[in-house]
């Protein structure tokens, strides 16, 4: 198999690290795994590509790449020019430091990444690693995805349904904020909303009197809908959410007829 891995934390980040060791224990030793990845953090940029202005991209070892681009322009190097000879069979996004459950999936360019392989016609994935009081001072806060990481994404594949759609899936896949021996299971849930939790912003003035503002998250254990990716994460439980990139409301569709 051959395997093409990407991230939005940026090419040195700790979470790849963790993402080539699964994908190069699900490549065997007769696959390939190759890095195409961001020069520097891309972290909230979702789906966003480089359409305005070109990529550049360095090889910084072997069958690893570097791009100042987001992942999903770092997916799209990676198919189209460093693989362009014998494309991947397998692209997997992460392992993000941070959760990408309820609304975070909106923003992320873990997901971006994955989202893109998926428009691309292969089989794609985007693992994030929730962190909580329980894991985020241990040794390996990644280490939930570590250990759990691999055999989940070959029962993925082995159960993944034959598509013929417009839209492939994706999946997203959230590790809960606990060690890896305190994991209780996998759920295959539905993506959330946490009550009350939106991004802001927060002014601050500079020293020379010009006004910045800096993003602001919101409280990422606040109740969601119970048995969706948050809620199963907070309970202990790694989350897979299958998604496609349309974005139709089609339960509004009919009530939207009388337009017409």
């Amino acid at each position: 198999m051959r395997i093409l891995i990407t991230n939005d934390d940026g090419i040195n980040a700790p979470g790849l690290k963790v993402l080539d060791a699964i994908a190069n224990d699900l490549a065997g030793p007769g696959g390939e795994v190759w890095t195409v990845a961001p020069a520097f953090e891309q972290s909230g940029v979702a789906h966003c590509i480089s359409y305005t202005h070109p990529t550049m991209i360095a090889q910084m070892g072997e069958r690893r790449f570097a791009a100042e681009g987001s992942p999903a322009d770092c997916v799209l190097a990676g198919i189209h020019d460093v693989m362009k000879d014998n494309p991947p069979d397998l692209i997997l996004s992460g392992v993000n430091r941070g959760n990408n459950s309820a609304e975070n999936a909106l923003y992320s360019g873990t997901l971006g990444g994955a989202l893109e392989g998926a428009l691309q016609g292969i089989p794609s994935m985007a693992l994030s690693q929730y962190l909580g009081p329980e894991n985020w001072q241990i040794d390996d806060p990644f280490e939930a995805a570590a250990v759990h990481g691999a055999a989940l994404v070959r029962r993925i594949l082995d159960a993944a349904p034959e598509e013929n759609g417009d839209y492939r899936l994706f999946y997203n896949i959230n590790f809960p904020p606990v060690p890896a021996d305190a994991v209780k299971g996998t759920r295959v849930a539905p993506q959330g909303c946490r009550q009350g939790t939106n991004f802001s912003v927060e002014p601050h003035d500079s020293p020379s009197g010009r006004r910045f503002l800096w993003a602001r998250g919101g409280d990422q254990r606040a109740m969601a809908a119970a048995g969706s990716d948050a809620a199963v994460n907070l309970d202990g439980y790694i989350s897979v959410t299958p998604m496609r990139a349309d974005l139709t409301a089609h339960d509004a569709m009919s009530a939207l007829k009388a337009i017409e």
